[in-house]
This record gives C-alpha cells, structure tokens and sequence, in this order.
C-alpha cells in the first residue's frame, strides 16, 4: 500500500513540474513577440541596441540655428517685397477725382441753349487756376485749344479709353508723356464756350462716343 501511494504521487508531482515549464515557456514565447514588435528596421540592424543617449553636436545646433534665422529675414524679406511691389500696382491702376473744392454744374445727357446738342460730359465747377490731376494712369495723345472745348488735354488710358479734360487755362504736360494718377496736368480756366470757371471731363472708351463719366468713376472707386 504504502509503496503504491509513494507511485502516485511521484506521478502526481511530476505532471504539475511538466505543466509549470509548459507556462513559463508560453509566457517567454509571447514576451518575445512582444518584444520584437518595439524593434524598427534600425534597430534590428543595431542588433536591439537603441541608442537612448541625449547627447547632441553644439556646432551643428548654433549652425541650424542660424540657418534658420537667416529662412525667416528672407521670408520676411520677400513678404515685404510682394507687399511693395502690390500697392505699387494698386497706386497704378487706381483712380482719383480730377480736382478738388469744386462742385457740379451739369451732367451728361442734359439739354440746354448753352450747347450745340447735349451736354456729354461732367462739369466741375471751381476757381479758376485750381490743380487738375490725371484720374488714371495713362499717357498724353493731344494737347491744345479746341474750339468750343477751349485748352484741352486728351489722356489715353492703359486699357484705350480717352479721358477729355476741357477749357483749360494752362495745360501743363506734353503729347507723348506719361502720367501717373494724381499727376498734375493743368488748371481750371473758362477757355472756350462756358460762363465760367470748371473742368468739363469727359469719357471716350477706346476713342469713340462719350459715355457718362460718373458711373463710370463709381465703377472705379471714385464718386464725384
């Protein structure tokens, strides 16, 4: 009897030894799969060895820095260029109101004995020898008395209208030259066939018929 326990249980301790290797080494097989999913291509290649040390090149740094900082003064640099060089094409294709201190004494389409036909164009009336400026940007295509129209300036501008500035008591530019917005180029007079002092502007989109000038100076920002 005693002999016969003394077998099982020997029976009995070694299936428990048998089933506690078989867990240890399941255990260390998923801790090795584990493992091997936190080891990228390069660190395989370093054979598991990562490099954690938080050491760095002072040299390369301040250089980097520098580098850096002369990115952004160029950035900088370029913004302000692209600035610059936008409210310069802004400035040259705004326009502004021919005179100033005036105020209107006749528009376009209206009929009186003062004219032959119908008035074709928009009259500011102002003291006579007031500045008058180019409304856009364009260059000088005739200067010179006209008759009824008195000291006119034609201005042709950048997109082929003419511009008609009338009864001028001095022109002041040259057939032939070019002309900013805001450009001074004559004064105010009663030149010709008026009853007093005014500018008589008038619009001639690509050189033909006049047209009412003041929708189209709305249409460019201006309101006379």
């Amino acid at each position: 009897m005693a002999g016969a326990f003394i077998l099982v249980l020997a029976a009995f301790g070694s299936t428990i030894l048998g089933n506690t290797s078989d867990g240890d080494s399941l255990a260390n097989d998923k801790y090795q799969t584990i493992s091997q999913s936190y080891i990228g291509p390069d660190d395989a290649a370093a054979n598991g060895q990562v490099d954690v040390s938080r050491s760095f090149d002072r040299a390369l740094t301040t250089k980097q820095v520098k580098l850096q900082a002369q990115q952004v003064l160029q950035a900088q640099a370029d913004i302000k260029q692209d600035v610059s060089k936008l409210a310069k094409e802004t400035k040259a294709n705004q326009w502004v109101l021919p005179v100033t201190g005036y105020h209107l004494t006749a528009r376009f389409g209206q009929r009186s004995g003062l004219w032959s036909t119908v008035h074709t164009g928009l009259d500011f009336a102002g003291p006579s020898g007031s500045t008058i400026v180019s409304v856009a940007a364009g260059v000088v295509k005739s200067t010179g008395y006209e008759g009824a129209y008195g000291n006119r300036t034609v201005i042709k501008l950048t997109d082929g209208t003419d511009i008609w500035y009338c009864h001028q008591s001095r022109i002041g530019v040259k057939v032939g030259q070019t002309v900013a917005p805001g450009e001074t180029i004559g004064f105010t007079g009663s030149t010709g066939n008026v009853t007093g002092p005014h500018l008589h502007l008038e619009v001639h989109p690509h050189g033909g018929a006049a047209v009412d000038p003041e929708p189209v100076l709305r249409e460019h920002g201006v309101t006379p």
